[in-house]
């Protein structure tokens, strides 16, 4: 049997494995809140571990907590931020509102570490107590929502890198393929001549957008409502504790960390949150769209459209022999229609505040790192297992191009729009090129025809 030890809160006597450096708070949450079966976010539990220790060196330089308590405060802070315990943080994702449960893992992991290393016991909580000392001038409700945001912080650059990445790649693509004549296609039908590389220019320079508009999120991110303790009011918080601790956090986390202007308001309203949740959106709706194009692109071998080829990666059937599938780009269609939902679910729960509150923040919060994770990952595959190998078959789009009667557009300057039409609609009958016809009735010989349609798919024009 396992080893326990007993502890006491409020609401009375509780076991608690031995071997825990959590304490009786936690292992009430635990056995509450047997729901997902996940642990929380690594870089929310290092996010709540800095709050928790920027407290203590502000508390200190106030006076309110001795060098004794401060320094192992710190110290048990440091071993945690470094890798240590981070198994010790076993409150499910989904738990009481607000995040009091995880509040109180960190408080209690840190107080047991820190009265271990002075010479205490585990569970006994002296010299150094969970609430009166770990939690110092903090409640769930400024602690949580600031650790959100940091933690949010903490994820942006690996995911602005991913969007940008990508961006890079087709913008790479586009720049080859500037002379690589092909159909453009409008309602999926024969549209004008366009380039692969103004097509695939478009693309990174949609991604840019997007990746700019998270960037955009940043700011506000970095605007805290650690101070405000209780409701807002700062309560229990020493003189200056609201600016020195974001000082402290700013200096951990490399981010310019602001008291905000209003401490309440950074706990009523999650709007900063849902900022990034919505940009997150955008750029989950921008990707499943140009998914959908690559997989169009590559569809094929022999009955798709075909004018690209996408590397393959594993083999596409379990009947088909030598069957390829645009694998990466499904995955990243499913992985955007999750952070819709992942959206959706943050709309609700920002909506959700109440009063002084919103006790939703957990729940917000594992919904939002899940998105960040999940679509950053879901980039970085794509781009480097199947953007970075894209080939162009050439030969593919110039034989979709020749046999386009949306060629016949090009003539509508010269013939007007009326009988431009009736050489497209003799084409399509026909089945014989825009180019042939053209040059049967002499109106444009089939080099000159050529030279026009390279103007207006490059330039945009078809006078030189």
């Amino acid at each position: 049997m396992t080893a326990t030890r007993i502890e006491k809160d409020s609401l009375g006597a509780l076991e608690v494995p031995e071997s825990a450096w959590y304490g009786v708070q936690t292992a009430r949450a635990v056995e509450n809140f047997p729901i997902s079966g996940r642990a929380p976010d690594i870089d929310f539990v290092r996010a709540h571990v800095r709050i928790k220790r920027a407290a203590a060196v502000a508390n200190n330089k106030a006076g309110w907590l001795d060098d004794q308590k401060a320094g192992a405060i710190i110290a048990a802070c440091d071993r945690i931020l470094s890798g240590e315990y981070l198994d010790q943080f076993v409150v499910d994702r989904f738990q009481a509102g607000a995040g009091t449960s995880h509040n109180m893992n960190s408080n209690e992991v840190i107080a047991n570490l820190a009265n271990v290393a002075l010479g205490g016991q585990r569970g006994g909580y002296t010299p150094v107590h969970p609430n009166d000392h770990v939690n110092m001038g903090q409640s769930t409700n400024d602690t949580i929502p600031t650790a959100i945001r940091l933690a949010a912080l903490a994820k942006l650059p690996r995911l602005i890198a991913a969007v940008e990445g990508m961006a890079e790649a087709y913008e790479a693509i586009g720049a080859a393929e500037v002379d690589t004549v092909k159909s453009a296609r409008t309602h999926l039908q024969d549209a004008v001549p366009t380039t692969i590389g103004r097509e695939f220019m478009a693309y990174g320079w949609t991604l840019r957008r997007c990746a700019g508009r998270i960037e955009d999120t940043r700011g506000p991110l970095t605007e805290i409502g650690l101070g405000g303790s209780a409701a807002g009011t700062g309560l229990n918080t020493s003189p200056g504790y609201a600016d020195q601790v974001a000082l402290e956090l700013a200096g951990l986390t490399g981010e310019p960390i602001t008291s905000a202007a209003n401490l309440a308001a950074q706990m009523q309203s999650m709007r900063d949150i849902q900022n990034l949740s919505s940009a997150l959106r955008d750029l989950a709706i921008e990707l499943t769209r140009i998914s959908n194009d690559m997989r169009l692109l590559a569809s094929g071998p022999r009955t798709g459209i075909g004018e690209i080829r996408l590397p393959a990666v594993q083999p596409g059937s379990s009947i088909m022999p030598g069957k390829v599938n645009p694998v990466m780009f499904e995955m990243l269609n499913m992985v955007c229609y999750q952070v819709l939902g992942q959206d959706a679910a943050i709309s609700a729960m920002s909506a959700a505040g109440q009063l002084e509150l919103n006790v939703m923040m957990p729940g917000i919060g594992s919904a939002l790192f899940d998105a960040m994770d999940w679509i950053s990952s879901a980039i970085e595959a794509a781009t480097t297992r199947n953007l970075a190998g894209i080939t162009v078959d050439r030969d593919r789009c110039e034989a979709f191009l020749q046999t386009s009667v949306g060629l016949a557009t090009l003539l509508n300057t010269r013939i007007g729009y009326n009988e431009a039409a009736e050489i497209a609609k003799t084409s399509e009958a026909s089945g014989r090129p825009v180019r042939d016809i053209v040059a049967e009735r002499g109106l444009l010989g089939a080099e000159a025809f050529d030279r026009i349609v390279l103007l207006a798919a490059r330039d945009g024009r078809i006078e030189d």
